[in-house]
């Protein structure tokens, strides 16, 4: 019979060591008749390889060295030790080198999944007894295998399910970023009332945050910070749509006291009650580009701009939303760009972002460009029509006002 409970030490000049010796004791102690699938404990080990701490390669060299070993399951009965040689262990590892093969062999025993019975003379070879039966065997025992698979399958399943938690916190993340970002684009693009630039800046915050390999703390972390942007925005809505009542009653009322003039120019153009109150609430801030600046006029004086969005910007929405971003480029702070919203607007402010951008190398500051700018305009001595027209011929364009 095989006698692989006779615990050897390494050949050559291999060194010894207390924890070698360990191994050696607890691959003896193997309880008797347990069993296990060799290739179920090669997948769970494939799993738990980080916490195991064995590397992709070395596992190439296991699974070539379970290849050797005749049966399905790894049993005392059986024997547990597998003797190919360096060459053949190659050829079913892909034609990996024997240095590299040497030093991924080692790597299993130091990580304690396999252990050397050296031969008097350092080769692996089988004896057999005069009927065919195996009775002594010198090469590498999988032992270690079959005692350490409860330990095993623990660690696959504590990766299994951190890398369930993982996918599910991943979905949450998707689902609410899909959610926040297409309810502020139909906001913005509707032209809602609120601080809707206020939300989307935040947003972006967040989710330009998320590292590329986030753990699940992480992934919570940011869940937590989404969800609290979700109930912003929800009671954002409610606001809305209160307002959106409290103003169909108003206009239904006023239907009323003017049926008599159907002329009025004014029949459907509610005026702002408790203007005093108005500074309170989230300042509505329409989408409506500027009348006398189209488009594509604003991109012919600012052209910088467009590097900065990656598909292309195609409406006001877009232009809108990319100079928020390089607002954050420019080192503008969030308060600085709040006054320009509140006190400019959002299509003027976005222009005005731009105009900087396109002369950032002459600008020291730009938060401190556009605080002067808010200022100028709160007292009335700044509009965007002069700094735009400047950029547009400073770029070699004719300026034209359109009316």
């Amino acid at each position: 019979m095989e006698t692989h409970n006779i615990a050897t030490t390494p050949f050559g000049g291999r060194a010894m060591s207390l924890a070698l010796l360990a191994g050696y004791k607890e691959a003896d102690e193997i309880p008797e008749g347990k069993v296990v699938d060799k290739w179920k404990v090669y997948h769970d080990l494939c799993e738990a390889k980080a916490i195991i701490g064995v590397s992709d390669r070395s596992l190439a060299i296991l699974h070539a060295l379970l290849s050797f070993y005749p049966e399905a399951e790894l049993s005392e009965e059986h024997g547990l030790v597998v003797f190919p040689s360096n060459r053949q262990l190659s050829l079913r590892a892909h034609g990996m080198a024997d240095t590299s093969l040497r030093r991924h062999l080692a790597a299993l025993v130091d990580a304690g999944l396999i252990l050397r019975r050296d031969s008097p003379n350092g080769k692996r070879y089988a004896r057999k007894t005069g009927e065919g039966a195996l009775e002594e065997a010198f090469g590498f025992s999988l032992a270690p295998l079959l005692v350490r698979s409860e330990e095993i399958q623990a660690a696959a399943d504590h990766v299994r399910a951190e890398n369930r938690a993982l996918k599910l916190m991943r979905e949450r993340v998707t689902l609410y970023r899909r959610d926040i970002y297409k309810i502020i684009e139909a906001a913005m693009e509707e032209g809602a009332a609120g601080d809707w630039q206020a939300l989307w800046s935040c947003f972006r915050a967040v989710v330009d945050a998320i590292p590329r390999r986030a753990t699940v703390a992480q992934l919570e972390a940011i869940v937590g910070d989404l969800s609290e942007i979700r109930e912003d925005i929800d009671m954002m809505l409610e606001k809305l749509t209160n307002t959106q009542n409290m103003g169909g009653n108003a206009v239904q009322y006023g239907r009323q006291q003017t049926e008599s003039k159907p002329d009025s120019i004014f029949e459907f153009e509610p005026a702002f009650e408790n203007a005093g109150e108005a500074r309170a609430q989230p300042i509505s801030r329409p989408m409506n580009p500027p009348k006398a600046y189209p488009l594509g006029l604003v991109l012919k004086a600012c052209p910088e701009i467009i590097d900065y969005a990656p598909e292309g910007i195609t409406s006001w929405r877009d232009f809108m939303m990319v100079a928020a971003q390089v607002r954050g480029f420019l080192g503008i702070s969030p308060s600085a760009y709040a006054d320009a919203l509140d006190i400019m607007g959002q299509e003027s402010t976005a222009i005005v972002i731009a105009c900087i951008l396109q002369r950032s190398g002459h600008i020291n500051s730009a938060g401190g460009y556009l605080r002067a700018l808010t200022e100028k305009a709160r007292e009335g001595e700044f509009s965007v029509g002069p700094m735009l027209m400047a950029a547009l011929k400073t770029n070699g364009e004719p300026a034209r006002m359109v009316g």
